[in-house]
C-alpha cells in the first residue's frame, strides 16, 4: 500500500506527539493553500480561465475555491488578456488596493508582452505597471498551463520569508513602478 502525502510538511524536528518548525515555513504553507484569486480578465484568457474553474480541472482543489471580486479581500491579482493603455491605470488602482502581501500573476501572451497587438494602444506587458511574479505562456494559455502557474505561485509564496515585503530590495521595487 503506497502512502499518500498531500502536502509536503515543512522541514522541522518530529517526535511523539508533536512538531516543530519557523514560523515562517508554517504561515508560508497556510498562506500557500489558501489564496484568493482575482481574475482581471479582458478577453481569451478569460475563457480558459473558465474552463480551468470548471469541473474537469477543478481550481477549487489547490486551494482558491473562492474567486475575490474585490481587491481588498484578493491576495492574488491574475491579468488575463489585452491591457489597453487606456485601461493601465484602472489595472494599477486595483493593484494598489490590494493588501500585502499581494502576488501578481501575468496570463497569456497579451498580458506578458502585449502578444500580437504591436500598437500604440495596447500595453506592451503588465510589467510596465505592476511587478509580476509568474508569467504563463500561451495564446490563449490552456488550463494545464494556468494551473502550473498558479502551482508556481504557490511555490513562491511558500518559501517567501514573512520579511521579505520589508526588505530594501522589495521596496526598491516597488519605488520603481512609482508605488510608495
Amino acid at each position: 500500500m503506497s502512502e499518500i502525502n498531500i502536502v509536503n510538511a515543512p522541514p522541522g524536528i518530529e517526535g511523539s506527539g508533536f512538531f516543530a518548525t519557523s514560523f515562517d515555513k508554517v504561515i508560508g504553507l497556510a498562506r500557500s493553500h489558501s489564496l484568493w484569486p482575482l481574475p482581471f480578465a479582458t478577453s481569451c484568457c478569460g475563457i480558459e480561465f473558465m474552463a480551468t474553474m470548471g469541473s474537469h480541472y477543478d481550481f477549487g482543489r489547490f486551494g482558491s475555491e473562492r474567486l475575490s471580486f474585490s481587491p481588498r479581500q484578493a491576495d492574488l491579482l491574475m491579468v488575463m488578456g489585452t491591457i489597453a493603455k487606456k485601461m493601465s491605470p484602472v489595472l494599477k488602482q486595483v493593484y494598489l488596493q490590494m493588501a500585502e502581501p499581494r502576488w501578481v500573476m501575468a496570463v497569456g501572451a497579451c498580458a506578458s508582452s502585449g502578444g500580437i497587438f504591436d500598437t500604440y494602444s495596447v500595453l506592451q506587458g503588465i510589467d510596465e505597471i505592476i511587478p509580476v511574479d509568474v508569467y504563463v505562456p500561451g495564446c490563449p494559455p490552456r488550463p494545464e498551463a494556468i494551473l502550473d502557474g498558479f502551482g508556481k505561485i504557490q511555490e513562491l509564496v511558500r518559501n517567501e520569508s514573512g520579511r521579505r515585503r520589508d526588505s530594501p530590495e522589495y521596496k526598491q521595487l516597488l519605488a520603481s513602478y512609482g508605488i510608495l
